[in-house]
Order: structure tokens, then C-alpha cells, then sequence
């Protein structure tokens, strides 16, 4: 009988364990989908946003002006209580802008975003547009400027979703040292100072590890040949990888 009694308390707690694990969370979603509503109902850049919850996800809906607005949507309803994901399905459906004007627009915004050798020439970004998707690859040295680059897409007219395949580095007393110093080389140069004029568009280092990358464009190949050069005398820089661009006419 004691036999039996165990037997059966121990299947009443694995059923009840079972229960809990499987309590569905639709029990909250009622809850769930009136502070979704008044969220996205009660800001401005949000009123035709619309919701739906099944089992805690939420999936959103509807039209914003802005990347950026998709955005805040998502993260509006991810901090509401019991909510276990969001499906961003938010279309953005600002004035249409040809493609090479946005790449345009968002070329000039990025390079102006931040000036200085760890906000700029120690970073190196590229860009590209199709259909309105940006897609921005490259590489920081810390999360800042890549923050500061994505915030800037997002608020762009025109943008309709945003690919991040920026790499942010790793940090590196050695590394950091070294591109000082390689900065040093090129700029101190007398044939390459002139690119320390223009803070927006500097001879681009980017060092991982001790090996070295030169982006940006110069007015020959003379220029780029010796930028290579000096980059290469530093002690310290593994190899060097001449990425310069010579500027045509």
C-alpha cells in the first residue's frame, strides 16, 4: 500500500511538473495585447502599427515612416511584461528614393558622423543600397561609432531595412599603438600630409593584430605606394595590405 502511495505522488508531481512547464503563456495575452496597443497607439510615429499575440510572441504589423520607428516599435514591445519574442514585420514606406541618391545621402551623413583618428581614420566603412535594404560592412575599434553609423541609416529617409556586417575589433593596447604610430608615418611623410588636411576623407587605418589595412582614395599611385611604404616601416605591422584607391582625373 506505502508502495503504491509513493508510486502514485510521484506521478501527481511529475504531471504537475509537466503542467508547469507547459502552461501556455496565452494566458497573458490579452494582457499582453492591450499594452501593445496603447505602446504603439500612444506615440505619434506609431498610430498605424498593428499587433497580434498567440502564446506570448508578438507579432507586429502596418506602416511607419522610418527605419528607425520600426525599429522602436520592436523594442517598445519586447519590454512589455510576459512577452516572450516579437515578430518585426512592420513595412517601412517612406517617399521613394533611387537607390544611388540614398547611397549618395548616406555616404556624405557617415563621413561627416564622426571626425577623429578613433572616430575616423582608424575606422574603416562601406556601404551599398539595392531596393532601398543598406547594407554597411567594415571595421571599428569600438562600439561607438558603429552605434552612432547604424543610427544614422536608420534615421534616413528612404531606408528600408539595414544589414550590420561591421566588425568591431578587438580591443588591443599593442594594436592601438601601432596605428598611432602608422598614422605618425603617413602623415609626418611630406608627400602624404596633405591627406591630414581633410578629416572626412583620411588615409584609412584599420590594424588587427598587428596586420594592416590602408582604405580610402589618394590623387596617384605614387601616393598610395608610399603610404604602403611608410605603413610597412613601422616595427610592429606584420603585413600591410594596400587597399588605396588612386582617384581618376
Amino acid at each position: 500500500m506505502k508502495k503504491q502511495f509513493v508510486a502514485v505522488t510521484v506521478v501527481l508531481l511529475v504531471l504537475l511538473s509537466m503542467t508547469a512547464f507547459a502552461a501556455p503563456n496565452g494566458i497573458y495575452d490579452q494582457q499582453i495585447q492591450q499594452a501593445v496597443s496603447q505602446k504603439m497607439h500612444g506615440t505619434k510615429q506609431l498610430q498605424n502599427v498593428n499587433s497580434s499575440v498567440e502564446d506570448g510572441i508578438v507579432t507586429l504589423t502596418g506602416t511607419v515612416d522610418l527605419y528607425q520607428d520600426k525599429l522602436n516599435a520592436g523594442k517598445k514591445a519586447k519590454k512589455i511584461a510576459n512577452v516572450s519574442g516579437v515578430r518585426n514585420n512592420i513595412a517601412v514606406t517612406s517617399a521613394n528614393v533611387s537607390d544611388e541618391q540614398l547611397e549618395q545621402k548616406l555616404a556624405k551623413r557617415l563621413a561627416f558622423d564622426r571626425v577623429g583618428y578613433f572616430d575616423n581614420t582608424f575606422n574603416y566603412l562601406a556601404l551599398e543600397v539595392q531596393n532601398g535594404v543598406v547594407t554597411l560592412e567594415g571595421d571599428m575599434v569600438y562600439d561607438t561609432p558603429k552605434a552612432s553609423a547604424l543610427a544614422v541609416v536608420a534615421g534616413t529617409p528612404g531606408v528600408k531595412d539595414v544589414v550590420d556586417n561591421v566588425k568591431v575589433l578587438p580591443a588591443s593596447f599593442f594594436d592601438n599603438s601601432l596605428r598611432v604610430k602608422i598614422a605618425r608615418a603617413i602623415y609626418r611623410d611630406p608627400v602624404l600630409s596633405k591627406y591630414a588636411v581633410d578629416p572626412v576623407h583620411p588615409i584609412r587605418i584599420v590594424v588587427e593584430n598587428g596586420h594592416v589595412t590602408l582604405y580610402g582614395s589618394v590623387n596617384s599611385t605614387m601616393d598610395k605606394n608610399v603610404a604602403g611604404i611608410r605603413a610597412g616601416a613601422v616595427p610592429g605591422s606584420f603585413s600591410v595590405e594596400n587597399k588605396l584607391v588612386v582617384n581618376k582625373g
